[in-house]
């Protein structure tokens, strides 16, 4: 694809939780990241996503900018020694790489259970933020276009959206194996965000637990899904005891320090197995946590993608949505090839405009004003077809790739080299 389009990819297929929860980025510094690349490094088409499994940039410039980016990612997050995280780092320096990379990215191709339905939204949420900076351009507004379209395509031909394969249900699954030999066990959710909420839902859903309560920070948020779900509510005030009843508890709360600390989880008392499963990054639970006797801590990393009839009906349908990425980005190629010779289309109407005004200035003037706006009529209807005509082969060459030959004729045709001589 001839277009500048690069990305510079953190992932979890390289990058250990420990390593890209140091470079996570919340929305607030998503903004001032894309600030900083869009006026400071004056790079343009501009995407910066970042969940719990990725941190990523999208930029079109004519130059691998990759590096000063890392340094600028590294500044932001006071990371003096973010060199040293460069080989966890993938480079996709030219377009085409980067394109297939953020549709599969968008798809769920590429995420840590296949088909994740989250990443589609935070894929929006991170180019509503682009626009809200201005910093995307005709190309990063149509490819985003294309892959929203595209997504709506796979939702509704493939069953790679059928069943409940995301992160949250994977939890969820965890949290099933963790507790068979518990009788009614307790689950508190504590943190309530888009995957917290996630988790709720599948856990009202699941038949194997009854005794289910949530905590949240913003009361109201937390007693509108404890109605939706028909679950405990306790106020964060009242965190502590509740931690001390359950036997599971799940963390998705957003904060750059874990919250639940070893000294903290020490004071629970814990006289038998008690799990932590932690879906936040940062992490929510502190690293040492699992010091404590009978406590075991599961990160994000340790939710594995589980053979489930679900995910086994989308992995069979991978190839159908890759078949229908490739449709979409052949789509995008042929309108890339089309921008590129949208100038010389411009150049060819003021060409030819210009050669029916001095047609127009011979004979209007022996005119009646009737006639000479049948005439200006006749010459501008002329005018259109031929290069409507033109247009459309020069489109149909930059289809075949025969573009660069379809627009030197043109150019030798309009005599458009002397048009800008003149210009």
């Amino acid at each position: 694809m001839s277009h500048p389009f690069k990305a510079v990819s953190l992932s979890f297929k390289k990058a250990p939780l420990a390593i890209r929860e140091l470079l996570s980025l919340d929305e607030a510094a998503c903004r001032r990241f894309l600030h900083t690349l869009h006026h400071d490094l004056g790079l343009s088409d501009l995407l910066v996503l970042s969940t719990c499994n990725r941190t990523e940039v999208y930029y079109a410039a004519e130059e691998d900018r990759s590096r000063e980016i890392i340094l600028a990612l590294g500044h932001l997050k006071d990371r003096a020694d973010v060199g040293q995280f460069l080989p966890y780092f993938d480079l996709l320096p030219d377009a085409d790489a980067a394109v297939q990379h953020l549709f599969e990215v968008a798809m769920g191709l590429d995420a840590q259970v296949v088909g994740d339905l989250q990443i589609s939204n935070q894929v929006k949420t991170a180019y509503q933020w682009a626009a809200d900076a201005d910093a995307a351009g005709p190309f990063l507004h149509r490819l985003l276009h294309t892959v929203f379209f595209t997504n709506k395509r796979v939702q509704t031909e493939t069953s790679f959206r059928d069943g409940a394969a995301s992160v949250s249900y994977a939890a969820l699954e965890l949290v099933e194996e963790l507790t068979a030999d518990v009788a009614n066990p307790r689950v508190l959710v504590v943190g309530l965000g888009e995957i917290g909420a996630d988790v709720c839902r599948h856990l009202a859903a699941s038949k194997g637990f009854g005794d289910i309560t949530i905590c949240n920070r913003t009361r109201a948020k937390a007693e509108e899904l404890a109605e939706e779900c028909g679950m405990r509510l306790v106020d964060f005030e009242d965190l502590v005891p509740a931690l001390k009843e359950a036997d599971v508890i799940i963390s998705s709360i957003n904060r750059t320090e874990p919250f639940f600390t070893r000294e903290l989880v020490e004071n629970l008392d814990v006289l038998s197995f008690k799990f932590f499963v932690d879906l936040s990054v940062p992490r929510s639970i502190g690293s040492d946590v699992e010091q404590v006797p009978g406590v075991l801590v599961y990160n994000i990393d340790a939710i594995q993608s589980k053979a489930s009839a679900a995910l086994q009906t989308r992995l069979a349908a991978v190839p159908q949505v890759r078949a229908i990425i490739a449709e979409s980005i052949a789509g995008l190629q042929d309108w890339a090839k089309e921008m590129m010779v949208s100038p010389l289309i411009q150049k060819m109407k003021a060409s030819l405009e210009a050669m029916r005004q001095e047609e127009m200035d011979r004979y209007q003037k022996r005119a009646t004003p009737a006639e000479s706006k049948l005439l200006d009529e006749a010459t501008r209807s002329l005018m259109q077809k031929i290069l409507k005509q033109h247009v459309l082969h020069l489109k149909a060459a930059c289809r075949r790739d025969d573009g660069e030959h379809m627009v030197e004729l043109l150019g030798e045709l309009f005599d458009l080299e002397k048009q800008n001589e003149v210009a």
